[in-house]
């Protein structure tokens, strides 16, 4: 293994990608960078622009470009991602964010683009079943909660069903992943960089097959 990669991640919400990201990027010594992440703490500070955030995120709408596009540049011209690379978890969800993506990089590119390939119906069980610690963002789900009361084993906090894990919120998503999202693995495809990965199985079997093949993607081509 080689530390450092600039590396994005595809999927249908609820693929664990979440999941996967972080793992890659202690694997790869990288930050993590959520976009999800970083628009939840923005609403939970109540910021001007958290609560503009909050109105596409509680319809289960996709935030506007120019907003999204901002923050990740924002973010991308730090220390730790000029010098060490990072993985991207929820950008780009369109065309035009993948566009000004490669403008933001320049000539340091990405090394792989992962779509993390599950079914719609596991996905579909995954959301309705997830509940999300208020504190801290860790993940549960009914089959696998905390050890006690629906509170974090992490941090303590309150775990609860996230606002826009409503039925009618996760169908608007899916919908707008396949109108929006899904045409960036053709856009992926034609530059080289795309690598499908079969994201059923257990989380260290996944992962196994997301480092194969970006390492094999980073290899240099024979002389």
């Amino acid at each position: 293994m080689i530390p450092g990669a600039r590396l994005i991640i595809l999927g249908k919400q609820g693929a664990g990608k979440g999941t996967q990201a972080a793992r890659l990027a202690n694997y790869y010594f990288v930050p993590h960078i959520s976009t999800g992440d970083m628009f939840r703490e923005a609403v939970k500070a109540g910021t001007e622009f958290g609560t503009k955030a909050k109105l596409f995120m509680d319809a289960g709408e996709l935030i506007p470009d120019e907003v999204v596009i901002g923050l990740v540049d924002e973010r991308l011209s730090q220390h730790d991602t000029i010098h060490r690379g990072f993985v991207l978890d929820g950008f780009p969800r369109t065309r035009k964010q993948a566009i000004e993506l490669e403008r933001v990089l320049g000539t340091d590119g990405l090394h792989a683009a992962i779509d993390l390939d599950v079914p719609t119906d596991l996905v579909l069980h995954r959301l309705q079943t997830r509940r999300v610690c208020r504190g801290c963002g860790t993940n549960y789900s009914t089959d696998a909660p905390p050890h006690t009361n629906w509170t974090c084993d992490k941090c303590g906090s309150e775990v609860e069903l996230r606002t826009d894990d409503t039925s009618d919120a996760i169908k608007r998503r899916l919908a707008l992943y396949e109108l929006e999202t899904e045409p960036l693995i053709d856009f992926y495809r034609q530059r080289g960089l795309l690598a499908v990965i079969d994201g059923v199985g257990t989380i260290d079997a996944v992962q196994r097959r997301l480092t194969e093949a970006i390492d094999g993607k980073r290899e240099p081509a024979p002389a």
